[in-house]
């Protein structure tokens, strides 16, 4: 995969830090743990972990299991 010719503008991080954010909080008041979460997902503890620490992004998919998991509408994940 070819590299980034620019890097991302600080908007975008702040926006993937927020969401990574957003996804901690609603867990956390859930009350489940990060392994919790990825089991009823499907998915590693370290892939949450990941998205929470915005290493990652979601994808689409894992942006509406996520909703679905924590009860909460796709789009309250992304403009919290």
């Amino acid at each position: 995969m070819p590299a980034r010719r620019h890097d991302r503008p600080d908007w975008v991080r702040a926006r993937q830090i927020a969401l990574g954010n957003r996804i901690a909080d609603l867990r956390r008041a859930a009350d489940l743990s990060q392994e919790q979460l990825g089991n009823l997902m499907g998915v590693e503890r370290r892939t949450i972990q990941r998205y929470e620490n915005a290493v990652t992004d979601p994808r689409y998919a894992d942006l509406l299991l996520l909703a679905h998991v924590l009860r909460v509408h796709v789009t309250d994940l992304l403009n919290g």
